[in-house]
């Protein structure tokens, strides 16, 4: 992939546009000019996989409406959101730019983006389309009110002045996670439990089969709301004028499939319906599939190639239909950060049959406690099962620590269970997938090696775009050291105490990781690791503080980690709740300290050390 990162005053000149509010530049302004331009109507869901749906193969799935825009449109076999969770995933579609290049890939973080990336719906609306968003939002980036034409639960593209193009969304929530938090009476359901197929890394339970079941009903309901929107366009009499897509904002959502990086987390249904006036914008006929990647990062560039405007040279993806349709991809990316209170670092790299996922921190486990995700009963059978000793291994995976790199055959493994990554014979495969993904990483110029903390403090001057995309930051060495830091190679240790007093506070956080990583094998750093308790920089007082603990200096690490859940910096503190909670009983005398900080302000720090108390006490 090319970065295709500009200055703004290059941007500006490529495109003519004054500012992200005002947009004058003649070119765009040329498109409103244009005639028989094209509808686009989005129909989004949030949090279903292909799975759910009865056109990818499921006839257990009930969802005739999406079914039959299938029989008249495009299929999508392999659209791929770029996170497996939602705030971040929106971020990405809104901007056309990789959260984890701009610094919103955390969830529910409001860092600012520069003015150079414009929102797709300004360049719509310069254009001269009326823009209509009904009704969720959560792009994490500061909010901002200028955007849409309409964005709100009554928003319609009803209201748009005669004769002038539309762009409208309307998402469904039907099929939120929300919706299996409180179980509804089997014999209400639809969907009969006992018939549900479960993925071989879920043990067999009845909360797990009933929640499988209620997800399907829940489904069910959403696709009912698609087949009422377009019935309302047909009713409007402009279904001959426009492009309906239908698509979900990620995978989801039962245990292992939202908010991680596997296909169940980040694959997508995609249905695309082009009418006939409008066929020769389609990369195919009606009723036909397409296994081309896509990533949800193309879906600006998408649009403008729809409409004949316009891609900016900013946009990080490419238009897979419309009169600028690209080669294909060869690979689709994807990432994980924060979720809610809890920390992780997953990039992950797909292609058409394998996908291969770098874990950057491989001594978390996958099922790292989160608040939200635990008020599902399934997710709660599983963790019971998991500590009576009744999962296999397979099943038990997710409750352990994560291996440095994983590589799964898609087409031979679909659920992605059995790791290839040690295998010699897939070695070329894993060096082709691994180059692939630091290939990304460099290219787009990852902001995600920050830790958090200093994120928000380095925000404050700059956006973290601009800060990572400047000749002084040292990404080479920062990407080079957390990858050190996180292939569990001894050794390494050596070089990663050196790095321990290096310049660079980014270099010296992930210095200290790879300690904590290590640990216990790691014992020579210790004199290293106490000097870094007295770092300028939050994030690296607690990983060496976590570090020390591991290493069985207590006395030590402790005292710093109950000191910096007061942290003002509310991420740092969040990081040193996550590190007294994998710490486990060892985290007893700073109980006073997680007590104190159940008065955080900042809900996030609130719910980890909730857990974490509430567990200390058990």
């Amino acid at each position: 992939m090319k970065n295709k990162e500009i200055s703004r005053r290059n941007f500006l000149k490529s495109v003519g546009l004054a500012s992200s509010a005002m947009m004058a530049g003649s070119i765009i302004s040329a498109c409103s000019k244009k005639k028989d331009r094209p509808n686009i109507l989005w129909l989004t869901s949030e949090d279903n996989s292909p799975t759910y749906v009865g056109c990818y193969g499921n006839p257990f799935a009930t969802t005739p409406n999406i079914d039959r825009l299938a029989t008249e449109g495009i299929l999508y076999e392999n659209a791929f959101s770029t996170a497996p969770v939602c705030a971040p995933t929106r971020s990405t579609i809104i901007t056309g730019v990789y959260p984890t290049s701009m610094g919103t890939q955390h969830m529910r973080s409001t860092n600012a983006i520069p003015d150079s990336i414009i929102l797709y719906p300004l360049l719509l609306r310069q254009a001269g389309y009326y823009c209509t968003n009904n009704h969720k939002e959560d792009y994490n980036i500061p909010k901002r009110t200028d955007v849409w034409d309409e964005s709100s639960k009554k928003a319609t593209y009803k209201n748009r002045k005669p004769g002038q193009p539309f762009f409208a969304i309307f998402n469904f929530t039907e099929s939120h996670e929300h919706v299996i938090h409180k179980s509804i009476p089997t014999k209400e359901l639809r969907h009969d439990p006992a018939k549900v197929k479960l993925p071989p890394y879920l043990p067999d339970t009845p909360e797990i089969r009933h929640d499988w079941a209620q997800y399907y009903d829940k489904v069910e309901d959403m696709d009912k709301r698609v087949g009422q929107a377009l019935a309302e366009l047909e009713k409007e009499g402009l279904a001959e004028d426009t492009i309906v897509f239908y698509y979900s904002d990620h995978g989801g959502v039962l245990p292992r499939s939202k908010r991680f990086c596997f296909d169940t987390g980040l694959q997508v249904p995609m249905v695309v319906r082009f009418p006939k006036k409008y066929q020769h914008l389609a990369p195919g006929k009606p009723g036909t599939r397409t296994d081309r990647l896509v990533s949800f990062v193309d879906l600006p560039s998408t649009l403008l190639s729809l409409i004949d405007a316009p891609i900016p040279q900013f946009l990080q993806g490419s238009a897979f239909s419309g009169k600028e349709q690209a080669k294909p991809r060869e690979y689709v990316y994807s990432f994980r950060g924060r979720m809610d209170e809890r920390y992780d670092m997953v990039r992950t790299v797909r292609d058409k049959k394998f996908r291969y996922r770098k874990n950057f921190m491989p001594h978390r486990i996958y099922g790292q406690h989160v608040w939200y995700l635990w008020k599902a009963p399934a997710m709660r059978s599983w963790e019971k099962m998991y500590k009576e000793g009744k999962c296999n291994k397979i099943q038990s995976l997710f409750w352990q620590p994560k291996p440095a790199e994983e590589l799964h055959d898609i087409t031979a493994d679909p659920w992605e269970v059995h790791n290839l990554a040690d295998d010699p014979a897939h070695k070329e495969t894993l060096l082709r997938m691994r180059r692939a993904c630091r290939d990304w990483i460099m290219d787009v110029r990852d902001t995600g090696f920050i830790p958090e903390g200093l994120m928000l403090d380095w925000a404050k001057q700059k956006t973290l775009y601009e800060i990572v995309h400047s000749a002084d930051y040292p990404l080479d060495r920062i990407v080079e050291t957390a990858y050190l830091a996180t292939d569990r190679n001894p050794e390494h240790l050596d070089e990663l105490i050196k790095r321990l007093g290096d310049d660079h506070p980014v270099v010296r956080y992930w210095a200290a990781t790879g300690c904590l990583v290590l640990a216990p094998k790691s014992k020579a750093a210790i004199p290293e690791l106490e000097t870094r308790l007295s770092d300028d920089i939050g994030d690296v007082r607690v990983t060496s503080a976590e570090a020390l603990c591991k290493l069985g200096e207590t006395k030590i690490g402790l005292p710093v980690l109950a000191n910096e859940l007061a942290n003002t910096n509310t991420k740092v503190a969040l990081h040193a709740a996550n590190s007294l909670e994998c710490l486990g009983d060892a985290a007893k005398p700073a109980l006073k300290a997680l007590e104190a900080a159940q008065k955080n302000p900042d809900h996030y720090v609130q719910r980890a050390v909730n857990y974490t108390v509430e567990k200390l006490k058990a």
